[in-house]
């Protein structure tokens, strides 16, 4: 117990962040360089946080007690399925870097909203966000992240041997030929964001009471990076890759924190060679499999 009293937290926030790089897979595994799941995760925490602070929501937190958490979490998914929908129609008409920087520009502009408007207090953000079931300790926010990383692996999992999910890889492999063979593909690349989207906002709403406070810094372009490197360096081909990208890249700057501010350098340096080396991510060390040895036949010779 005393473990958990001291590192909680942080464990909680490893499969927080696991979650968000999951987030960004879905985008990918259609082939689609999205960086928009900071935005979704941001407006997430803010529903659930106006849900839970804002004073005219009293009366709806009176009647429905505990179960105003799951609401906030059912809030947030829908709201971020809808403005992910019409987010992704137009911009998912983009391609590659274009598509990126479409997706940033995104997370900005819900920055600056968020920045200017009274109900979710500005510069300052919310505070006082009540503990999620009368939680008195972080890690026991294990009980929800870690179920809902449990269901997303499984969404997942299904979702790559659908017939969903060829559609996605086809159409990650080759657009074009995707498109002939009568995969639609801005269907099917919407669907991927907009999947990405509730998984964010998701975790959004579950994370406002973990934190206690909600604050436009929560999504930004810095963020953005931080999700995508999750998933480069652990893997984009595999849904494990996100999961120990996330982990380990989170658990990073504590592991180092003895080293004060060379934990920054040695951060990035192990990004940069891991970027160089590890092409498949890490989690191609593990699913790299043997080449078959190229041993000549022997030629067998006519007596």
């Amino acid at each position: 117990m005393d473990f958990l009293q001291n590192y909680g937290f942080l464990l909680a926030t490893l499969v927080q962040q696991a979650l968000l790089g999951l987030s960004l897979y879905f985008p990918l595994l259609s082939g689609q360089l999205s960086l928009a799941s900071p935005g979704f995760y941001a407006l997430g925490g803010y529903v659930a946080a106006i849900l839970l602070v804002n004073p005219a929501f009293a009366g709806l937190r009176d009647a429905l007690g505990n179960w105003t958490f799951v609401l906030t979490w059912l809030v947030a998914g829908l709201i971020c399925a809808v403005l992910g929908l019409l987010v992704g129609i137009p911009a998912l008409r983009l391609r590659g870097i274009y598509l990126a920087l479409a997706t940033v520009a995104f997370v900005q502009i819900l920055q600056y909203v968020a920045l200017n408007l009274d109900v979710t207090g500005g510069a300052v953000g919310l505070f006082g966000i009540p503990q999620a079931f009368g939680f008195q300790d972080r890690w026991q926010y294990l009980l929800l992240f870690l179920p809902l990383l449990a269901v997303t692996l499984l969404f997942t999992r299904q979702l790559e041997r659908s017939r969903t999910g060829r559609a996605f890889r086809a159409i990650r492999d080759d657009e074009l030929a995707a498109d002939a063979m009568g995969i639609p593909p801005t269907r099917y690349k919407v669907l991927a964001f907009v999947i990405g989207a509730v998984l964010a906002g998701i975790v959004g709403a579950m994370s406002a009471p973990f934190l206690n406070t909600w604050n436009a810094r929560q999504g930004t372009f810095d963020a953005s990076i931080a999700f995508l490197a999750y998933v480069l360096i652990g893997g984009s081909r595999n849904m494990w890759g996100p999961v120990l990208g996330g982990t380990l890249l989170a658990a990073l700057p504590e592991v180092l924190r003895p080293l004060q501010d060379w934990r920054l350098v040695i951060n990035g340096l192990v990004l940069v060679l891991a970027s160089l080396y590890l092409p498949q991510g890490l989690v191609g060390l593990f699913t790299r499999r043997r080449a078959p040895s190229a041993r000549p036949a022997k030629a067998e010779v006519a007596k």
